[in-house]
This record gives structure tokens, sequence and C-alpha cells, in this order.
């Protein structure tokens, strides 16, 4: 029979596991994937304690344990690769810069490297500010910062499909 003591390892471990799985999922989802697996062995570790408790007595080969949560952090990493090589995708970098002869530089970059770019014009905190929108395929995210990095104020969010507009691959 389990202990209380027992069974309040059970209840907070499973607490603990469940909460990392959530961040697990957060990182995977915004790329990181090295972070998500190494978290993802954590996780599954606490899981197979309290696993092994309830069903066998605690019964676990520390053996048995690292192969176990290494192939879950492996499997995490692995489909994460998968998912970007597999699912196309897009994102949107919207970036915020003082209107400047090099924003209008940057801009004309973008589009010769078949970057649709729209440029709008804001108003932040200290006056006018450009806003550049540039849709891109996920996988291109890296070049696309590597041209607007130091502009400014830089965001990055999913973008669920595309239709129409400019893509260097789809023409007009």
């Amino acid at each position: 029979m389990t202990t209380i003591l027992g069974l309040f390892f059970i209840f907070f471990a499973r607490i603990a596991d469940v909460s990392i799985g959530t961040l697990r999922i957060l990182l995977l989802v915004r790329g990181m994937r090295l972070k998500a697996a190494m978290i993802g062995f954590c996780e599954v570790c606490i899981y197979m304690i309290a696993l092994s408790i309830v069903l066998g007595g605690g019964q676990l080969s520390m053996l048995e344990l690292v192969f176990y949560a290494g192939g879950f952090a492996a499997g995490n990493y692995i489909g994460s690769m998968l998912e970007e090589k597999l699912l196309s995708g897009y994102a949107l970098v919207e970036v915020i810069a003082e209107s400047s002869p090099l924003i209008a530089e940057r801009v004309e970059s973008l589009r010769e490297a078949g970057y649709g770019t729209t440029v709008l014009q804001g108003e932040g905190k200290y006056g006018k500010r450009m806003i550049l929108k540039i849709v891109c395929e996920r996988k291109k995210i890296n070049i696309v910062l590597d041209m607007v990095k130091g502009l400014g104020f830089i965001y990055i969010s999913d973008v669920k499909s595309v239709t129409g507009g400019f893509f260097a691959n789809k023409g007009k």
C-alpha cells in the first residue's frame, strides 16, 4: 500500500511533469528544439519515476530511465526538424524603425532579394516610424533577419496561410 508521502510525491511529480511539458511545447513552437529536447528529458524522467511508483513499487533501473528519457528527448528534436522540413509555412517579420535613408536602402535590398515588403507610416512615443511588413517562408527567417538587423524593433509571428501578393518563387 502506498504511503501518504508517496501519494503526495506522485501528485506533485505529475504537476511538475505536466508543467514542464507545457514549457517544452512552447519551446518547440518557437523553434528552440535543443532546449525543448533537454526539458523533455527531465519531463519524462519525472513521469517515469512517478509511474514506476504507481505501477511497480518504484522498480526502475537508471539505465532504462536514461534510455527511455533519451528516446523521448531525441524524438522531440527529430520531430521538430521533420516539421520544419516537411511542413511549409510562412512567418511575418515586422520591423518598427525610425525613418531614415538606411530604411529605404534595406527595403530596396529586401525587394531585390525577392521578399515582398510593405512599408507603412506609423507614430511611436518619440515620433514618426516606418513599419516594414515582410512575409517569408519560415525557413528563410534568418536571411530576412540578417537583412533588417539593427534597424529597430523586430518581431516575428506565424502566418497561418497566404494568398496573393508577391513571392519570389511564386511570381505575382
